[in-house]
């Protein structure tokens, strides 16, 4: 549903979201964010040891919070990662009157802001830095 579109000129109309990895030794931290496309604000996100649904239902909450109960014209887009195909994280955006859109089969370019936004973070925090165990990044 957003076509690539990656700009809107109002908050709270057309959100970006996925998962990504960390690893430090034999640890992984997984970093779950929403993103807001009017301002590439970070409206939301969770970190945590292992990938579950927790950690997006925690996500989509601390979200929600920022929202009137009932939304108009709001669009979350991801890739097609097995959360998202999940009916209870699309029975949540459907109560929140939130729009679902999900990148094409193997195409990243349709997530291309969020996976620029992992890029960066990466790029300026965690491959800079020695980190010694996920505590530590975890701070950082």
């Amino acid at each position: 549903m957003l076509e690539r579109h990656f700009k809107t000129n109002q908050p709270n109309r057309k959100w970006v979201t996925d998962v990504t990895e960390f690893k430090v030794n034999d640890q992984k931290l997984y970093l779950s964010p929403i993103l807001d496309l009017f301002n590439g604000e970070v409206v939301s996100y969770n970190l945590s040891r292992h990938p579950n649904f927790k950690q997006i239902t925690d996500m989509l909450e601390g979200a929600f919070q920022k929202l009137p109960n009932k939304v108009d014209n709001l669009i979350l887009h991801s890739d097609q990662g097995w959360q998202y195909q999940m009916k209870s994280y699309q029975n949540l955006l459907k109560a929140k009157g939130i729009t679902q859109s999900m990148s094409r089969k193997a195409t990243c370019l349709d997530n291309a802001v969020v996976e620029n936004f992992f890029g960066l973070l990466k790029t300026e925090l965690f491959y800079l830095e020695k980190f010694d165990s996920i505590d530590q990044l975890e701070k950082a």
